[in-house]
């Protein structure tokens, strides 16, 4: 058997999912649309976190940069801890009413949901 020369050694005749060499290609488009065009869900929940009540907005269509600076905003404005979670806002406490407010104010379409 004859030696490859390295040029022929990383051709692929198929490759299931897509060349390496261009990542980005990869990777899925995140819509970033404007505030008036993003329709938010706030509630509050306990399941899951030991007793302790935290505030979650949903329905975010935006980059995470963007929603790393809103966290950061309704953070100071509620007092509270946060973070980012699978495109979603969680901050601690029941905040419901403060971030309604705050997010409407911005010009996000935003509702109560849940009891």
């Amino acid at each position: 058997m004859a030696a490859q020369s390295p040029k022929n050694r990383d051709q692929a005749v198929y490759r299931e999912f897509g060349d390496r060499a261009k990542p980005d290609a990869l990777e899925r488009a995140v819509p970033d649309l404007p505030p008036q065009q993003q329709n938010l869900r706030v509630e509050t929940s306990r399941a899951g976190r030991k007793g302790k009540t935290v505030t979650i907005i949903r329905g975010f269509q935006t980059k995470p940069e963007t929603l790393t600076a809103l966290l950061k905003q309704l953070k100071a404005q509620c007092g509270a801890g946060g973070t980012v979670k699978d495109n979603e806002i969680e901050l601690q406490g029941d905040h419901k009413q403060k971030i309604l407010e705050f997010l409407t104010k911005q010009g996000y379409k935003a509702k109560a949901s849940g009891g």
